[in-house]
């Protein structure tokens, strides 16, 4: 796995712990060998005790030790105690017969600690070699070492059990500091991670640690190179929208002279009309890239925002919606009252269409269309109520994404609601949408550019869907009420 937390942690504890283990070595070795010479020296001073009871007698060394003595000399609770003195011919002057011989020594009255056998059980020896008058005499003084061995077990696993206390507590310190030190990295992960997906703006340069810098720093010139092309791409949009609108609107208009002159020859006249068709949906698909480029959450600014009174917006083009909904004969009503709310009128006007537009769009023929401005206690609400097919439960959280589409039958380019979402965004709105029996369904989109945080779509469907925009802005001013026309 190609993680940094998991390289540090590797670069930093396999090296600590052979450290560890080196150092758990050497404290047993501090602890064994002084104990290993304290052993040592102890059989090395039984073996000085007999030197004074040595005496050369007629050329020949004897040794006074009695019985009692050489008792004291073994006595031991936990070993087994040999002794041996022999002079320089190798003849036995006191102790265990079967004793090892004993090495000549180099220095003499210097004891020399060897391991050896005794019995068939290992001994640890310490041999000794002085001179008695003219005379070498050996000492032997040898125990089993079962004593050693305790204590050596008992060195063993203290320093065992407190060496792995202090590599866990080492591991532990380690992952805790690694992960303390990556926290900057999570925070900036969570931070982005956090953003919508056009917040383009730049991290915070100024509360990063000095290693996140030039990471912070590339990340932002990253951000600023995808923000400016997502500009460069908007602006061509828009002047591309903007360019096509008047040759497109001069061939509608040739288009319908051709279809008046032509009006007596069925076919041609059938040719004339498909083509302003087209021109028709080429037109819409033109303004609605306009207006979805003038929606851009990421190049609007705040200042562009006033007091508009969202009924006279829909006043100025009713009798084109009316229009519209004759060719289906559907019944088009509006509750117009006194609605201000800070706005752009640009982008309003294009929300208004698109909501009104879509609910003629998906209305059966003869079906019915009820638009409303309300002033409400927390602000102005522009709501569409249609008698469509309804949205599913299962679609209402997909309605408001770019080229998403209900139904493929029904003409349309699937940016209409992407543009009111947008709009809406911008205006620091939120939009509902709620079935006919007014089981509400809260998209939030004040929150979440795509859908909302807190969507609770309901399993029904019904016929007739209700947009509603709020506008969460207080009144202002004095707000007079007008008679719905």
């Amino acid at each position: 796995m190609n993680s940094i937390r998991i390289k540090l942690l590797m670069w930093l504890i396999v090296p600590l712990l052979i450290v560890n283990f080196v150092g758990a070595s050497v404290s047993y070795w501090l602890a064994w060998v002084p104990a290993q010479i304290a052993f040592d020296q102890s059989l090395a001073d039984a073996g000085w005790a007999m030197i004074p009871r040595l005496r050369e007698v007629n050329g020949q060394v004897e040794i006074n030790l009695s019985q009692q003595a050489e008792q004291v000399l073994r006595v031991d609770h936990f070993d087994a105690i040999y002794l041996v003195v022999r002079s320089g011919d190798g003849k036995l002057l006191a102790g265990d017969a079967d004793f090892p011989g004993l090495p000549q020594q180099k220095a003499v009255n210097e004891p020399a600690p060897y391991d050896g056998q005794m019995r068939g059980e290992p001994v640890r020896i310490v041999a000794l070699q002085t001179t008695i008058g003219q005379q070498q005499v050996f000492i032997g003084v040898a125990e089993t070492l079962r004593k050693r061995k305790h204590i050596r077990s008992v060195i063993f696993l203290t320093l065992s059990l407190l060496e792995a206390f202090l590599a866990i507590m080492l591991v532990a310190t380690i992952w805790f500091a690694v992960s303390k030190g990556l926290l900057p990295l999570k925070k900036m992960q969570l931070d982005l991670n956090q953003r919508n997906h056009d917040d383009l703006s730049a991290l915070d340069e100024d509360n990063v640690p000095l290693e996140l810098g030039p990471v912070v720093k590339a990340v932002n010139g990253l951000l600023n190179k995808v923000q400016n092309g997502a500009q460069r791409q908007q602006h061509f949009l828009a002047n591309v929208a903007h360019q096509l609108r008047t040759p497109l609107a001069g061939f509608r208009t040739q288009l319908e002279w051709l279809l008046i002159k032509h009006a007596s020859e069925p076919e041609t006249a059938h040719s004339v009309k498909l083509m302003a068709l087209s021109t028709e949906r080429m037109i819409r698909q033109t303004n609605q890239l306009l207006a979805l480029a003038r929606a851009e959450p990421t190049k609007f600014e705040k200042d562009r925002l006033a007091v508009v009174e969202l009924n006279k917006l829909v006043e100025e083009s009713i009798q084109h919606f009316v229009e519209e909904a004759d060719k289906k004969a559907i019944d088009i009503g509006f509750n117009l009252q006194t609605t201000r709310v800070m706005g752009e009128p640009f982008l309003l006007r294009d929300l208004i269409d698109n909501l009104i537009d879509n609910a003629i769009r998906y209305s059966p023929v003869k079906g019915t269309v009820t638009v409303s401005t309300i002033q409400g206690k927390d602000g102005g609400v522009f709501s569409v109520e249609d008698s469509g097919p309804g949205i599913a439960a299962s679609e209402r959280e997909l309605i408001f994404t770019r080229f998403y589409r209900i139904d493929d039958n029904i003409a349309g380019n699937g940016l209409g609601l992407a543009i009111v979402r947008d709009i809406t965004k911008d205006h620091g709105a939120r939009i509902t949408v709620e079935p006919a029996n007014n089981n509400v369904t809260n998209y939030g989109i004040n929150e979440d550019p795509d859908i909302g945080a807190n969507a609770c779509p309901t399993t029904e469907t019904s016929t007739g869907t209700i947009f509603s925009v709020h506008f969460p802005f207080p009144i202002l001013g004095t707000i007079s009420r007008l008679q719905p026309l």
